[in-house]
């Protein structure tokens, strides 16, 4: 048997050197090499593809992975790290574009012979032994399907192979692959892992997306297996093709839209797609495309893929779940990035320096953290311990201490071999080792691709743990909510033989899937059909029932409250009008404009009366009239105060000889009615073209009745107006504070214009925000503080006079408190000139 294997080992290394010996030559790879005692080999798919087509055309690699370039700026720096006396570790690092024929010929390079690198590695006959490679242990490759070709290819030398992301269970074969290790787990583990996270959420249905390669097809196959080994559903398995990912690329996207259709048209509950990143981009790119709503289970190959969660519009994919081995940081990895790799340098660094850094239109701390950005702490991780397991095993085959090693560097592979299939240390509280099949004793992290945030990408979120001993542990409340969900789910559609409003849907297996919402399953439950406009559907008794009127009715406390103030406001502005018609002809009124305050009250009356208009159920047009009519009531009120103050103003403040143009500002009745015809003319047109209108909105369970502002010209250029002309109000009584105004009437109207420009300024965004039947309650209350904000500070100090100072409502009063305010005027300025 043992000749058996050699024999074709043997044959397997004549064929690769005629195939691919030809092609070799200088400049065929991106490659990366620093000399040493001991050359530590590397294959990364830094390219992530390449335009292998069945035509004769030169092979090129395309798509530059930035996460994959920085995974081999990772090995570079941990082998920076390994610090053994007098040992020189160098490195030899080819990019191999994710393809195998590459991969081969770089692996081919790196088993060359050190002291004579030209000659024919094949001896002369099978007997005979290989001449000892010049690199001793090759780190990589990514894809399980090119990490394969090569294991099969450095077993020949007895080269350890350790990869940092190949997953597929036929490389835990020792007798195909034996010096195969790596620092993830075995798709075993994932495999064993996704059937548990099924079983957790009860889900009875699924679908099985692989791959033609070794990835997906294993990966396929053992879910299969353990799925009818568990009673769970397969609805079908679809295998992607080999040049899946080429023909989706031209025109031809005939086995794309298939599988999108047979899934669109199937009632599983979940759809793994276990495949490599690139193939599983393409189709959740064409599931958001068509709206593709469903839960899909990711393979470790993408589920942290940073490119497919930050995709446009991601979410309407729906939910995803992923299996991912261990995540940790490579200390130090992230800062070495920002400082620019420290001042290192290698080929592959200077590759992306000339080709790539230079396209980003950014500074240079701006390109450092953009790059920052795509470290993973999965595979990067993997890459990080691959170095330290080497430097473990190099520092006990070559017996070093921390000042010297007792052996020379000159050793076989097969000895630093043995020596890495023993290692056993502890990284970051984790204990490193590997089993008999070369694989580590770790297990997987689940994660979540978490769609509340506000963010359009997806955060990739850590919520539970699988053992390798077969068990979920839940880490997060998310995951601990998700499962609670899923579990209500199936207790309910336990009772579709009952009727409560599920249908019958599976095609193999019977599964009881939801009507949807608004939808009751007929008495056969065999479909779903849809309730009435202005119904809901009640899954619990299968019924339909009528949705509810939702308003601002009467009887709800908000109303209560408004309603009680408004009438407080009508009977105190009644009372106030009393009092001024008693009073007319006392200074005071005088003083606040005489006639025009009954303009002023009749503004407000109208404003406290409109706040009616806002409660109850809106079914007329009439009913919406409120807030135009309140602007035109506003005006008035406030284009009163102006012409009050203006009287004021022009009283005390202007020499009206020389400034007799003035004089013309002095006719209250002309302010009031240019003024306020100006806002008439406003709200006259918004009731004529665009007019608040009766308007409902259909909720879950609710029918929604309010009225429609829209569009919101009108509304905003009625309330720009009045704050308008409350400013003006305001900057005439703050100025006019200093003048001897003995009712203190300037500054009462300051206060009041205040409180009504703060109110609004308040209120606008609130209810250009605001939905639901509580829009109208703060219309009104923004109506209300308007109105009693005039009536509080305005007028109701003109009222305590009337019936408790009276005797300051007399015109030798007002005579005497002039008089007295130019005295002290006076003194004030002979004061100052004495000093001057």
């Amino acid at each position: 048997m043992f000749y058996l294997c050699v024999s074709m080992m043997f044959l397997m290394w004549l064929f690769v050197m005629s195939v691919f010996h030809s092609s070799l030559g200088q400049n065929s790879f991106l490659r990366a090499y620093s000399p040493g005692n001991i050359i530590i080999g590397g294959l990364f798919p830094i390219h992530l593809k390449t335009n292998r087509t069945n035509t004769s055309a030169p092979l090129s690699c395309s798509d530059y992975g930035l996460k994959t370039f920085l995974h081999s700026q990772v090995m570079i720096y941990a082998i920076n790290k390994i610090n053994l006396p007098n040992i020189t570790i160098g490195y030899d690092i080819y990019d191999t574009c994710g393809d195998v024929g590459l991969a081969l010929r770089a692996t081919l390079q790196l088993l060359k012979n050190q002291s004579d690198p030209e000659s024919c590695l094949v001896p002369a006959d099978a007997q005979s032994k290989l001449l000892e490679p010049k690199t001793k242990v090759v780190i990589g490759e990514r894809y399980s399907e090119v990490s394969i070709a090569v294991a099969r290819l450095v077993a020949l030398s007895s080269v350890a192979q350790i990869s940092y992301a190949s997953t597929s269970e036929l490389l835990s074969s020792k007798f195909k692959f034996p010096t195969f290790l790596r620092t993830v787990p075995s798709d075993k583990y994932q495999t064993r892992g996704i059937i548990e996270l099924v079983k957790i959420f009860h889900w009875k249905t699924v679908i099985i997306v692989g791959s033609d390669d070794e990835y997906g097809k294993y990966g396929s196959d053992s879910l299969q297996d353990n799925f009818n080994k568990k009673s769970i559903c397969i609805e079908f398995v679809h295998i992607l093709s080999a040049d899946f990912t080429t023909n989706n690329n031209s025109m031809d996207q005939t086995e794309l839209n298939e599988l999108l259709e047979k899934i669109q048209n199937s009632s599983a509950e979940a759809i793994i797609i276990f495949t490599k990143d690139t193939n599983a981009e393409i189709i959740l790119e064409a599931a958001i495309k068509h709206r593709v709503n469903r839960t899909w289970i990711a393979s470790d190959a993408w589920s942290s893929s940073s490119k497919i969660s930050a995709m446009s519009d991601i979410k309407l994919a729906g939910e995803v779940f992923g299996f991912i081995y261990k995540q940790k940081e490579v200390p130090g990895f992230k800062d070495h990035v920002m400082s620019m790799f420290n001042g290192t340098n290698n080929t592959i660094l200077r590759d992306y320096q000339t080709q790539h850094l230079l396209s980003l239109n950014k500074s240079e701390e701006e390109r450092n953290q953009y790059l920052a950005s795509y470290i993973d702490q999965d595979e990067s991780y993997g890459i990080y311990i691959a170095v330290r397991v080497i430097a473990e095993g190099l520092r006990r085959l070559l017996k070093c201490n921390d000042h010297l090693c007792e052996r020379s560097s000159s050793f076989t592979a097969l000895e630093l071999l043995s020596e890495i299939q023993k290692v056993n240390f502890t990284e970051n509280n984790t204990q490193i080792y590997f089993d008999s099949d070369g694989d580590p004793s770790l297990g997987y992290d689940i994660v979540y691709w978490n769609r509340s945030d506000c963010n359009k990408s997806m955060i990739i979120q850590t919520i539970g743990e699988y053992s390798p001993d077969g068990k979920i542990t839940v880490q997060t409340d998310l995951f601990r909510h998700l499962i609670n969900d899923m579990v209500s789910v199936y207790n309910c559609s336990k009772k579709c033989e009952g009727g409560q409003g599920f249908t019958l849907k599976g095609k193999c297996c019977g599964v009881c899937a939801p009507c949807a919402s608004g939808e009751i399953s007929d008495g056969n439950h065999s479909t779903c059909k849809h309730c009435e406009d202005g119904a809901y559907s009640h899954p619990k008794e299968n019924t339909c029932l009528k949705k509810r009127d939702d308003y601002l009715d009467w009887e709800d406390p908000f109303s209560i409250i408004l309603s009680s103030l408004a009438v407080v406001g009508i009977i105190a502005t009644v009372v106030f009008a009393v009092l001024f018609a008693v009073y007319l002809k006392t200074p005071i009124v005088k003083a606040v404009g005489g006639y025009l305050c009954f303009l002023e009250l009749f503004a407000l009356l109208a404003g406290f009366c409109l706040t009616f208009t806002f409660i109850g159920k809106p079914t007329e047009k009439i009913h919406c009239v409120g807030v135009p009519l309140f602007g035109i009531a506003f005006t008035l009120c406030n284009s009163c105060i102006l012409a009050n103050l203006l009287q004021i103003f022009l009283g005390f403040k202007f020499d009206l000889k020389a400034e007799s143009w003035i004089k013309k500002l002095n006719k209250p009745l002309v302010v009031v009615t240019i003024i306020s015809g100006i806002q008439l003319g406003l709200s006259v047109s918004w009731l004529t073209k665009e007019p608040p209108h009766p308007d409902n909105k259909s909720l879950d369970y609710t029918i929604l009745y309010n009225c429609k502002i829209e569009p919101h010209t009108y509304f905003i250029a009625m309330l720009v107006y009045n704050t308008f002309l409350g400013l003006i109000c305001f900057l005439f009584a703050f100025k006019g504070r200093q003048l001897p105004d003995l009712y203190k009437n300037a500054s009462l109207i300051t206060i009041s214009m205040l409180l009504f420009i703060v109110m609004w300024i308040i209120f606008l965004p609130i209810y250009l925000t605001l939905t639901g039947k509580y829009q109208p309650a703060v219309q009104s209350a923004a109506i209300l503080t308007s109105c009693f904000s005039i009536l509080g500070c305005h007028l109701a100090p003109k009222c305590y006079i009337m019936l408790f100072r009276k005797e300051l409502n007399h015109e030798r009063a007002i005579a005497e408190y002039i008089r007295k305010f130019y005295e002290q005027k006076g003194i004030s300025v002979v004061h100052s000139q004495c000093h001057t």
